[in-house]
Formats: structure tokens, sequence, C-alpha cells
């Protein structure tokens, strides 16, 4: 592990009246210990899980549209709020790593055909072949395989998105390797039950309107897919049947 401690830090009067202090996951967080290499954000939309993300990779200084330090592209409404209100402990700080916002994937893709069009070998790094001319998931797994390595911090939001469940599987294999044979520290924000399922990690909950961590079987994103596959026929008809 590198990071191991987030705090917020308020300089101004009535900063929870505004954004995003007026998430009360966000207004009520002063300090945040990190204890294992996989940490996961789970809770609904809108309680602040992308915002803390953003706020991270701000201070690690990789681009907040997406990618590392080195890529240099804007994307509308991609900016951190949070980020000048925090500070990152480190032991040892490391400059090595890179901010995937599945949202802005496309522009990412956009600027690396760029980078290869300027100077011929950038695509090595994303096994040779533009990431518009694989499927989203295929471009994924890309990024994943050939682009992260090394002792690095690996900030993911929604990484997900584009992965069927048999490649969420193969995500899970990715971390594994990078994490025990690289060393390396990852912080996912996530809706996957499948991913969410990785041993050991640390899963951190935003929905009681502050950080709190629990086990895998007690976040909604286990209980209702389990409940689900479990008495599928009742949930539908209690679902889709009128009152």
């Amino acid at each position: 592990m590198f990071l191991k401690k987030i705090t917020v830090l308020r300089d101004e009067p009535n900063e929870e009246n505004s954004y995003p202090f007026t998430i009360p996951t966000i207004n009520n967080l002063t300090e945040l210990n990190l204890v294992n290499s996989v940490t996961f954000l789970v809770g609904e939309n809108g309680t602040g899980k992308s915002t803390l993300l953003e706020g991270i990779a701000y201070n690690c200084e990789f681009n907040t549209a997406g990618g590392s330090r080195n890529n240099l592209y804007e994307v509308d409404a991609a900016e951190s709020a949070l980020g000048k209100y925090l500070r990152l402990s480190w032991m040892p700080k490391i400059t090595n790593g890179f901010f995937l916002r599945a949202e802005s994937f496309y522009q990412f893709a956009s600027h690396i055909d760029e980078l290869e069009r300027s100077r011929k070998g950038v695509l090595d790094s994303y096994g040779g072949k533009s990431l518009h001319k694989q499927s989203h998931g295929e471009a994924f797994l890309s990024l994943f395989l050939y682009r992260f390595n090394g002792r690095a911090i690996y900030l993911l939001d929604e990484p997900e998105a584009a992965l069927s469940p048999q490649r969420q599987l193969a995500f899970l294999r990715i971390i594994h390797d990078l994490v025990i044979e690289e060393g390396c520290q990852f912080i996912i924000a996530t809706h996957s039950p499948i991913i969410l399922g990785y041993p050991n990690a640390s899963i951190l909950s935003f929905d009681q309107e502050k950080i709190e961590e629990i086990e895998y079987e007690m976040t909604g994103h286990y209980q209702i897919t389990k409940y689900f596959l479990d008495n599928r026929e009742k949930f539908l008809k209690d679902l889709l049947e009128d009152v």
C-alpha cells in the first residue's frame, strides 16, 4: 500500500452550504484510513463515491477527466470540486498510476489515438491497437492488461460498466496479479457484486450519510442480486404487477 490516509481540510465557514459539502457523506467526512491494498467504495448514486475518487485523483495529479499525469486533455464537467480540500498521507509517495472514469473513456481513447499520430508506439501500452477499434469491453481489458503495471495506485470509477460477467472475473484476476506481483493499490467505486467479491478487500459504504466499513454480504449489491436470483419469479411479480 502507498496511500494510507485521506484528510478533509476545512478553511472557510459555512462550507457545508456549498457543493461538494451538500453531499451528506462528504460533509460528514473528516478522515479516512485505508488499510488494504484493495478498497471498494459502494453506495447509491449521488452518495459521493465518484466525488471522493475524483478528489483523490486530483491530489495524485492525475487527469480528472481520466488518465495519468501525462494525459493532458479536457472533458466538460470533469474538474474535482473536492480536490482542493483533501490532504493525502503516503508511505511512500508514488507518482505512477491511473484514474479510470468509465463515463469519459471514449474521450480518453480519442486522446490516445491523437498521441499515436504524433508519436508512434503509444498504442503499444494498450495492446498495440486503437481502443476505438476494439469493443468497449475489450478496450477496458486492454487498458487493464497492458497499461497497468509497476508499483502504482489505480483509481477506478465503475470499471464494470463495459465488462460482461465473464470479463469481470478476468478483471479480478488482473487485480490479484497486480497486487501480489507488483504491489499495486486499488481504490474502486463499483456497483458490481462480482467485483466486490474480491477476497480480503475493504468495502466502504456511503449509504448512511457517513462512510462505514461493511462486510460483503451486507452490501445492497449482494443482497438484492442474491434475492433476485433466489426468488426471480416472486421478485418480478411484486415489482411489475399493479398494486
